[in-house]
Order: C-alpha cells, then structure tokens, then sequence
C-alpha cells in the first residue's frame, strides 16, 4: 500500500476538517490557484516611485522593532492605488485555503458553497468592504497563495494584498510594505504526542525538522544552526512550499517535528490528536497585511481599517474561530499598540 494510502486510512477517525486539511496539502500546487474569477491584469495597482524612501532603513531595522515600520494611518481615499482598487470594484487578496481556523474551506460547513473562512479570511472581508464597499459577496476575490509564493504574487501584480499569517520581518521589508501588526504569536515545536522532543531545545538532536520554505521558521532555525543555538545534529533540510505540507511529513513518518508559529502549530493540532505542541514559544513574532511597496496610500487606508477593527470585529473574530485552540483569553495574540513610522 502507498504512503498515501495508508495515510488515507488513517484518517477516518479525524472527521471532515481533518481529512480536508491534509487533501489540500497533498494536492498542493506551486502555482497561484485561483478561488474566484479575477484576472490578473492591474491586480496590483501601485504607482512607480510613490514612496521610494518608504522604508529606506529597513537594512538597519532589527526583526524585534519590524513591527514599527508601517506608515500612519488614513482615510484618504484619493491615493492612485486605492482609486485603481475603487474602481475595479473588488479587491483582490493572496490566502491561504487549508489553513484550519485561519483560511480554510470547512467540508462540514451547511452551506452548500463551502465558502473560505476563519480569522484571516474575516479581516479580509472587512478591509475590502472598508475600501470597496458594496455587495460583499462582489467585493472581494480571493486567491490561494503557497507561503513560498507570497511575496512573488504582490512584486508581479498577481494580488493587491496577502492576508496569510505572515510576520513582519526586517527581511521581508525589503521586498514588501505591510500594515501594523494585527496578531502576535511566536515560534513553536510540533511533534507527535509519544515523542521525546520536549520543545526547541536539546530533544530536538538527531531529529528531523520541517519547516516551509521562505518562512520565518526556518530562517531562524538556519541562524540558530550557524551560531550554535540550535543542536547541531538536529536536520533542518526537509522544507516545502506550503506550511500545513510539514504536518503531512509529519503525519507520514518523514519528519519528527514541525516548526512554525504557535498560531498555526495549535490548530494543526486541533486537527490531528496524535500531535502537540511541545515546549514554550522561542519567539516573538507579529502578523502583518503585506502590500506591494510602493502602495503607500493602500497601507495608510489598511491602517486605518485596522485601528477601527481592533475596537470592533477583532475580538469577535477571535472568539469564533481560534478560542477553541489558543484559549479564550486573547491576551497574548492581541497585536501591540502601533508605532508608526
């Protein structure tokens, strides 16, 4: 019996979203995949030369104060890249589609489109009928990005926005614009519950580590790996192009641990009850709405939309979809008080 199969098998007792989760990785492709008709073209809609000293330090910005980089907010809607978006009608933003609680379409759901939902999906919803407006089944397209492919779909116009647990980084600055923060998590160990891997320590010598390619997982692990912070024995070689690949690997036999942030970590576990988080948060990381650079009227408006759904849509959306895993206090997921540039 094929790897496949047998781990077909294995998922009867999981239930649809389970099962759901992992067909999505496993059928996972390196291309963009479209979830709605959007064509391409003026998809990204930022004017040449905007703000080229935008974020001009960023070779000197430490990843522990990224965060801080995004520009003030405003309502101003005047912009060339917010006008393009106004006038096309719908906003068009890079998601994760099996990111369970996060962006994820649930076959158990009752409606018979089986619609993508969760947390990034909500804020989404929220910055395009802030923007937009209108019908909000018309305002918005979506588009599934691979975590490895984020950052090429803004620079090549394929997205206005990616709205995909990703973490503002000194790195990524360089690249793209992003919003304040809207989330805060950190680096976490995934590993099956019978293991003896304790967390991101020791434990992990000899074991073998995945991690997606492009994240801020595995940079971290591949500096901890130079210095000496990490065990040397510990094998980082194993990555992939989409996050929730590494549970599969995991769930096959073909790695002993998963790194990523604890966000993600807590519902793959939810998913899978043979697997745990193991050991505390070794990081401080902030998710943030990635935008191309030089649209900076787009991160003013995202900003503004932000400061109103930290107030009113945030803490809802908590509750509804990452209570269940991270805990009903939000506390340590609520993103910092922002400090603009």
């Amino acid at each position: 019996m094929s790897a496949a199969r047998r781990l077909k098998a294995s998922l009867k007792g999981w239930g649809g979203v389970g099962a759901m989760g992992v067909a999505c990785a496993l059928t996972a492709t390196f291309a963009l995949l479209p979830l709605r008709d959007a064509p391409l073209d003026g998809a990204a809609t930022g004017g040449q030369g905007m703000s080229r000293g935008m974020y001009a330090n960023a070779d000197d910005c430490e990843d522990a104060d990224a965060w801080k980089q995004s520009l003030g907010p405003s309502s101003d809607e005047g912009g060339k890249t917010v006008a393009a978006i106004k006038k096309r009608g719908y906003l068009v933003v890079g998601v994760d589609q099996n990111s369970y609680r996060w962006g994820y379409r649930d076959p158990n759901s009752e409606s018979d489109s089986a619609d993508l939902e969760g947390f990034d999906i909500d804020l989404a919803h929220r910055i395009a009928d802030e923007i937009v407006g209108g019908d909000p089944k018309d305002n918005i397209r979506f588009k599934a990005v691979p975590t490895n492919q984020r950052i090429p779909a803004i620079q090549n116009g394929q997205v206005d926005m990616v709205v995909r647990t990703m973490t503002i980084s000194c790195k990524r600055l360089k690249d793209v614009a992003f919003s304040a923060p809207y989330f805060t998590t950190g680096q976490q160990v995934l590993a099956p519950k019978s293991s003896t891997i304790d967390g991101y320590d020791g434990s992990l010598a000899k074991k073998r580590i995945c991690t997606a390619t492009g994240s801020t997982a595995w940079e971290r692990l591949d500096a901890d790996k130079e210095s000496g912070d990490l065990v040397s024995s510990a094998d980082i070689s194993t990555t992939v192009p989409n996050q929730l690949d590494c549970l599969v690997r995991l769930q096959l036999g073909e790695v002993d641990a998963v790194v990523t942030d604890g966000a993600l970590a807590a519902s793959q576990a939810a998913q899978d009850p043979t697997v745990a988080l193991k050991g505390k948060p070794f990081t401080t990381e902030y998710y943030g709405v990635a935008m191309k650079k030089d649209a900076e009227d787009l991160v003013r408006r995202v900003n503004q939309v932000l400061e109103d759904y930290r107030d009113s849509g945030w803490q809802q959306s908590y509750d509804k979809w990452l209570a269940p895993t991270l805990g009903k206090d939000p506390a340590k997921s609520r993103p910092p008080t922002p400090d603009y540039r």
